[in-house]
């Protein structure tokens, strides 16, 4: 994992889908990042991580807080390629933008997850105004405490 703290690692982003530029973290700069990292056919993102996501981007105001998915894909490669994400972003009514985390060579880990030393899908990464990881979380964090915890680096900026 890396260090709370510390600068949060940049993306390696192949393809963003409902977002017309490639989004970077030194361009979110001055906004709160609140990314999940997930995967569509997990059971623990499609129930808990993506509805939460989709409150986040509906409740907090996108000139101050960016909510961004990482799909960040380890396993079932053939069955979760970008054209089935397309899908799955449409059929979900999700708005936010969507990074395709890129790969390198034979290695099954994506190349942002590894930089993150992310353990698994879903992950939570909270990256602060001045692009410093302030939280990583690997599984499910209650809305009241993720909350809380976005409207403190807000009050930070």
């Amino acid at each position: 994992m890396t260090q709370i703290g510390s600068p949060a690692p940049e993306w390696r982003i192949s393809e963003w889908l409902n977002s017309d530029e490639m989004l970077t973290l030194e361009a979110l700069r001055g906004k709160v990042v609140v990314a999940f990292a997930f995967q569509m056919l997990c059971p623990g993102c499609v129930q808990e991580s993506i509805p939460q996501a989709k409150r986040v981007h509906e409740t907090f105001d996108g000139n101050a807080v960016a909510t961004i998915g990482l799909h960040t894909v380890f396993e079932h490669h053939e069955a979760m390629r970008p054209v089935s994400l397309r899908a799955f972003l449409h059929e979900n009514r999700i708005r936010f933008p969507v990074g395709v985390d890129a790969h390198e060579g034979d290695d099954p880990l994506p190349v942002t997850m590894r930089a993150y030393r992310m353990q698994g899908t879903p992950t939570l990464l909270l990256i602060d105004g001045a692009g410093r990881l302030r939280r990583q979380a690997f599984g499910h964090v209650p809305d009241l405490a993720l909350g809380a915890e976005i409207m403190a680096l807000i009050a930070q900026r």
